[in-house]
């Protein structure tokens, strides 16, 4: 096991240092589900009802933006400045956005916190992958990486469940509360843990001054945000909310002051010659991280997220505007594709994905996520159809099966790939999810109360596991150390976006087939006569409906055959085995 670059940390930190990256992207996927079961009372909370929902969908694709078209940039800056400096400043942002959003008062401030959050989560996974690579060699990588994706994947599995717990018995702001106090905890662990030396060093002290405007700025913004009543009413005290014009607490004089301050902290940052943060070296990474083609594939990724985040599957594609925002997006990925030829130090240099099996981990990477958001959306939306009507935690108690088996497949595969060939691993995964979307595409009305529908569901769960470690280990093993970091952002990127393109092209798919079946009924008056309450035309009413979810999964398998494909004919070429398998081959 290598060392951590760029550390002083002793030989036995390695592990401990990847065990908390570990935690904190189970932390992070955990809170992209938690968000769900909130949802409601965040609504109510900024002034929205509950027939509202489509207004909500800021508050989810909102921290997606932030999730993924910020992930290209984080990605490069762990190459660049290391992994563990992002690593801590990630669950900062992410503290930061919590502590936001906890004390939210409106749809733009909670969309705000949930940005900061999506920047903050999303940037742990692309470090940690790459701090796997920096710590093993290529043939030890695969069980790692294995461990990583079935931690990440448990942590969407108890997402649900943390949340379901801290709402029995606290308001939906405690849940973000906690997660600032998890989040600050973790940061200072990692950054514990990676600056341990192997001998003694005595530890730096905090800039005073620095500190003292951190704390005045986070006074000022706590105070804004929450509007204490006693201070609010006091006619002593309560002019600093008073606004200076308009009614909004924006225009209070407390938020100008908040504001200065957060611009004295930043003076200080830049001037002191032993900062807080480092800002003269954070801006100087930024600047050589190319900004601008940043900002360029930022910005399409972000136009992409829109037009399919913000839409109404079950009545179109893509959003109302989502045509002009996907053509924007088109034209500034040209743009972005021209900045990488022409920049001394493009986001993404140019060799970088130039191998086959580089570019083609993000192809199936695609169409791996394209097929699990079938699974993770209609399979519950197949328990309300038919067996559980009544019941969301019925319903949802069906995906479970699924889930669980899915963290189990992400360990096995990592094994796996450490004795057979990534390609055969990964499409061997994959032909198993295409099975079992192909057995639930037979699932009848009553299907799910007999016990062997829990096969197909362990199938599919273990299958999709079983790729996760395979396909982020061609990745690595064929791109360079020095753009780990981007290209494991990248794999992540093309997973997020098939699961956005996926859930849409598939309902829609899904539709036609409805309405078809729908077209294709009889009249209510040939089935049952004058009889108003017909049981026999409710049951072809069912059927036609069941048609869609069925045509979502047989999709879904498609969409899964195709990701091993990619992965059996372009992963050739890029060995991950151990070294004792390879040698072993060699001498037969």
């Amino acid at each position: 096991m290598s060392t951590i670059p760029g550390s002083a940390a002793s030989p036995a930190a390695p592990r401990r240092l990847l065990g908390l990256a570990a935690i904190a992207v189970a932390f992070a996927a955990a809170d992209t589900y938690v968000v769900v079961l909130a949802l409601p009372d965040m609504m109510v909370t900024v002034g929205l009802s509950i027939d509202q929902l489509q207004r909500a969908a800021p508050i989810v694709s909102g921290f997606l933006l932030g999730y993924v078209a910020m992930l290209p940039l984080i990605g490069r800056i762990a190459d660049l400045r290391g992994r563990v400096p992002v690593l801590t400043a990630s669950l900062v942002v992410f503290a930061f956005g919590s502590l936001i959003t906890a004390l939210a008062f409106d749809l733009p401030s909670v969309v705000a916190g949930r940005f900061l959050q999506g920047v903050g989560g999303g940037g742990l996974v692309p470090a940690t992958l790459a701090l796997v690579a920096d710590l093993y060699p290529v043939s030890q990588r695969a069980v790692p990486l294995g461990i990583v994706s079935a931690v990440q994947e448990i942590g969407s599995v108890l997402g649900p469940l943390y949340g379901a717990v801290v709402l029995a018995f606290a308001d939906w702001e405690g849940i973000f509360w906690i997660n600032m106090v998890l989040g600050l905890v973790l940061a200072a662990a990692i950054a514990r843990v990676a600056s341990t030396p192997a001998g003694r060093a005595r530890p730096r002290l905090p800039d005073p001054v620095g500190l003292v405007l951190l704390a005045l700025f986070l006074a000022g913004l706590v105070l804004m945000l929450a509007e204490p009543g006693v201070l609010v009413r006091d006619i002593v005290l309560g002019w600093p909310f008073v606004p200076l014009f308009g009614n909004s607490r924006w225009a209070a004089p407390l938020t100008f002051v908040t504001a200065l301050l957060l611009v004295a902290l930043m003076a200080r940052c830049l001037k002191a010659s032993r900062p807080l943060v480092d800002l003269r070296s954070w801006g100087r990474t930024f600047r050589e991280a190319d900004v601008v083609g940043a900002t360029y594939l930022g910005l399409a990724l972000a136009g992409v997220i829109l037009a399919f985040a913000s839409a109404d599957p079950s009545k179109q594609l893509f959003s109302p505007a989502g045509a002009w925002l996907l053509a924007g997006s088109a034209i500034l990925a040209v743009a972005f594709g021209w900045h990488v030829r022409r920049a001394d130090h493009p986001l993404v240099p140019r060799s970088a994905l130039r191998r086959t099996p580089a570019w083609a981990s993000l192809l199936a990477s695609f169409f791996i996520g394209a097929a699990l958001i079938a699974a993770l959306v209609d399979i519950p939306v197949y328990a309300r159809l038919t067996s559980y009507p009544d019941s969301q935690l019925k319903a949802a108690l069906v995906l479970v099966r699924f889930l669980v088996a899915l963290p189990v497949g992400a360990v096995v595969g990592g094994y796996l790939t450490r004795r057979l060939p990534a390609g055969v691993v990964a499409a061997g995964g994959m032909v198993l999810a295409a099975i079992g979307f192909a057995a639930m595409s037979q699932w009848g009305p009553t299907s799910l109360l007999h016990p062997v529908v829990t096969v197909p569901l362990v199938l599919g769960g273990f299958g999709f596991g079983l790729a996760l470690a395979p396909v982020n280990a061609v990745l690595l093993a064929s791109t360079d150390a020095a753009v780990h970091g981007v290209t494991s952002a990248f794999v992540v990127v093309a997973r997020m976006i098939g699961m956005l393109v996926g859930i849409s092209v598939l309902t829609t798919i899904g539709l036609r087939h409805y309405f078809r079946a729908r077209a294709a009924l009889p009249s209510m008056n040939t089935v049952c006569g004058d009889t108003f309450n017909c049981p026999k035309y409710t049951h072809l009413s069912d059927a036609a409906v069941l048609t869609q979810v069925e045509a979502i999964f047989i999709g879904a398998a498609i969409c899964a055959i195709i990701a091993a494909l990619v992965s059996v004919v372009l992963f050739r070429g890029v060995e991950t085995r151990s070294t004792a398998v390879t040698e072993l081959l060699k001498a037969g």
